[in-house]
């Protein structure tokens, strides 16, 4: 899939989201800095995703030099996949997203139970 975003005249901002933007993008990474996983335990981690929409995510990932796959020479074949240290630097970027999405599940999840018990 070949990106339209000017490297030259591009907003820094749109730079970011060219490499993390997408809904799944994200969600991979952030499971992907708390270690090594294999491709099954990312399927089961996030199991609104496609099968074909992390692989396709997961390797752009990987074209941006954000996230490493490992191929094991066994059989059956084994994969695995990792964030690379240039990928360890968003982790300041997404650490806050997690927390104020916590922070907004919690606020809707409030929400809906006032709403239970005055309805």
């Amino acid at each position: 899939m070949t990106r339209k975003y000017n490297w030259k005249t591009g907003c820094d901002v749109e730079a970011t989201l060219s490499v993390i933007g997408g809904r799944w993008k994200p969600v991979l990474v952030c499971h992907l800095l708390e270690g090594r996983k294999r491709f099954g335990e990312l399927r089961r981690l996030i199991p609104n995703a496609t099968e074909r929409m992390i692989t396709l995510q997961l390797r752009e990932l990987e074209a941006d030099g954000i996230v490493s796959r490992h191929v094991y020479a066994e059989v059956p074949p084994r994969v695995e996949y990792e964030v690379t240290e240039f990928g360890q630097t968003l982790k300041p970027i997404l650490e806050p997203m997690q927390e104020w999405g916590s922070a907004f599940k919690a606020r809707r999840l409030a929400e809906e139970s006032s709403a239970v018990e005055d309805g």
